[in-house]
């Protein structure tokens, strides 16, 4: 087939609810063949482990590019919830199907899957896979032995309230490709989220030029502006900066549908394109979208707390949360009632053509075509959606860019020799840690903390240690993948004490001692203290605190105690346990951004949102390399750090 009618069937798929047999159908074609072999597991079939998260299971078919077996797979899910918030359990369920744990299932290399929300207005269409290894065999004969690693998925979120631009982007190629099927390989590139966060990134780049060179002609043509900027220290490099930044924070806060919302409905039912409906007129006419809408917006919608109202803001006829935060603070606190900031509404949305034919290159045209998502990758579930990471990347980009080099840089873009631009972040030393060695670090960090913890109290009670390095490993490593068997291996161990049943087929892979101590080192998790010296933005601590989350979370197994949340977790390390410090001010809002969006992820109270915690004096700029003399003042602070 063509490409465009590749699309066109891309559209059709993944821009309107789950069909299956529309899904079956774009399968076929984008597979070339598969053997149908049908079967539907609901209730009794899933595994205990599961039942809480998922409703029903169907294979449509199998697969193989002659090597790797591939089956295709249906998962519908019991809440509309947990398609967002149970990914490691969506993940593992399928990775317990490819390992052969089902009934009549045997080992597979991969799964095509459709997990599907009970509505199935929204759905993700995932790869997961397992990576082999093998190992010499315990006897030490020269037979090799099987050993599966933790699975690893890659989805695209799409549905009737996505567009389908990624997917087309990533999955076309494959799709128009007829006559010859493709390998696990292929498919697993065509699932590539560092392809899609580049074509992101330079068109976000683009966007900043833009927006900077519209800003200088706004300045330049109004005295009262210019002036209003230079008293207030206000540049163009910096505004088009903190603008652009601005919007893409709402992307992401959007996908909540805590925009627009009706002033007696529930949080979360607002439209999940606000910003888009904005423009289109729906809830406030303007003469100017930047000035009498993006504005108001910022600075007062968004900054104000309007709670004794419910949220509720007049101007736009809906409830708008409240964020504390200086993100919307007006840059260098400029005059925006009396000032009248022009932008023409084109650099907003358009119908000019992009070069790659797209109708429309304005900010919302262009971070309209792409998928948001304000869950951070990890290393074994990435969505292929623009993350909160992003803000990070675009951050260690931009930040070199001063007024006083601007013209040096573009005139380095436009010469076109690769690796001119990165040349500025050498003088401010500015790099972004990659994700991989964030978790890597924060692992390490972790147990060596839970350790040395867990020693003290060894040493206080006396006797051997209350656990060992090796089981605290266990736990931070491969606790959350075993943790849906320990679950149900202890309803099965409850099942036999009651006399419901004689055997089980689970057995703890957690050590006893994990178990017999979970509230010890739950309460060491809950009252840890990190601080990174040079925050940047903020790898480190979202890092740490989504360690923490999950280390938690797999503790709660052990504890009967029903009110433990991901949410709860995330905001009690958050308001006691994270602080940084960095010399960029720029790089202290991002770091806050992305722990308020890791938290806003988990929120679920449709009643009462409850405001950001207030990370002023956690998060903050300043030189952490100047030594702080001693005085009258703070020599008692110096004694009890000393001893």
């Amino acid at each position: 087939m063509d490409k465009q009618q590749a699309q066109q069937i891309i559209r059709d798929t993944f821009e309107n609810s789950f069909d299956k047999q529309r899904f079956t159908k774009f399968i076929l074609d984008f597979l070339n063949h598969f053997e149908e072999d049908t079967f539907i597991h609901r209730g009794y079939n899933i595994p205990d482990s599961y039942d809480e998260y998922i409703s029903s299971w169907q294979r449509l078919g199998k697969f193989s590019d002659g090597e790797n077996r591939i089956d295709i797979l249906i998962v519908n899910l019991k809440k509309e919830t947990s398609l967002e918030q149970a990914r490691s359990r969506q993940r593992n369920f399928v990775a317990g199907y490819l390992q052969g744990k089902y009934g009549r299932s045997s080992e597979k290399e991969a799964a095509l899957v459709a997990y599907v929300s009970p509505s199935k207005t929204d759905w993700r269409f995932s790869l997961v896979k397992m990576d082999i290894s093998f190992k010499p065999r315990k006897d030490k004969t020269p037979k090799l032995v099987d050993e599966f690693t933790p699975a690893r998925r890659w989805s695209f979120l799409v549905g009737a309230n996505e567009k389908s631009h990624t997917a087309q982007s990533r999955l076309v190629n494959i799709l128009a490709n007829d006559k010859q099927a493709p390998t696990l390989e292929e498919i697993e590139k065509s699932f590539d989220i560092e392809t899609v966060t580049k074509e992101f990134f330079l068109k976000y780049r683009e966007l900043f030029l833009r927006t900077k060179e519209e800003l200088d002609r706004v300045v330049k043509n109004d005295p009262k502006i210019k002036a209003d900027f230079e008293a207030k220290g206000v540049d163009t490099v910096n505004f088009a900066k903190k603008l652009l930044g601005q919007i893409v924070f709402l992307y992401f806060l959007q996908k909540k549908g805590w925009f627009g919302v009706g002033r007696d409905d529930d949080w979360g039912t607002g439209s999940k394109h606000f910003l888009r409906k904005l423009f289109d007129k729906k809830h406030s006419d303007y003469k100017n979208f930047y000035n009498d809408i993006l504005e108001p917006l910022f600075y007062e919608a968004l900054r104000i707390d309007r709670s004794h109202d419910d949220g509720y803001y007049s101007r736009f006829d809906c409830k708008i949360p409240f964020l504390n935060g200086g993100l919307f603070d007006p840059i260098g606190n400029y005059d925006w009632v009396h000032t009248d900031i022009i932008i023409p509404d084109e650099l907003f949305s358009n119908t000019r053509k992009t070069k790659e034919g797209d109708p429309g290159d304005g900010i919302l045209d262009i971070f309209d075509r792409f998928n948001f998502t304000v869950k951070e990758d990890e290393p074994l579930e990435k969505e292929v959606a623009i993350d909160p990471e992003l803000l990070g990347k675009a951050y260690e980009k931009f930040n070199a860019i001063r007024p006083d080099n601007y013209d040096k840089f573009r005139k380095a873009l436009k010469s076109g020799k690769t690796g001119e631009e990165n040349k500025f972040n050498k003088k401010f030393g500015v790099y972004y840690t990659p994700r991989e060695i964030v978790h890597y670090m924060c692992r390490q960090s972790l147990i060596n903390y839970l350790a040395t913890e867990l020693t003290d109290c060894h040493s206080r009670a006396g006797g051997n240690p209350v656990v060992s390095k090796e089981d605290l490993e266990t736990l931070i490593h491969t606790g959350e993948q075993v943790s849906e068997n320990e679950i149900a291996a202890l309803i099965k161990e409850q099942n036999i004490k009651e006399g419901k049943q004689k055997t089980s087929g689970y057995k703890l892979q957690l050590s006893e001692s994990i178990r017999r101590n979970a509230a010890l080192i739950d309460e060491k998790l809950a009252d840890i203290t990190v601080c990174d010296p040079a925050v940047g933005s903020g790898a480190f601590p979202v890092g740490m605190m989504s360690e923490i989350v999950r280390a938690r979370n797999v503790l709660s197994v052990f504890l009967n105690d029903n009110s433990r949340t991901a949410y709860e977790f995330k905001r009690r390390c958050i308001e006691h346990s994270l602080y940084g410090v960095d010399i960029d001010p720029g790089a202290v809002e991002i770091a806050k951004l992305r722990l308020w969006l890791s938290l806003v992820v988990d929120e679920d109270n449709i009643k009462n949102i409850k405001p950001l915690p207030n990370l002023d004096y956690k998060i903050v700029c300043g030189n952490s390399l100047l030594g702080v003399e001693k005085d009258l003042f703070n020599n008692e602070l110096f004694n009890e750090l000393e001893r």
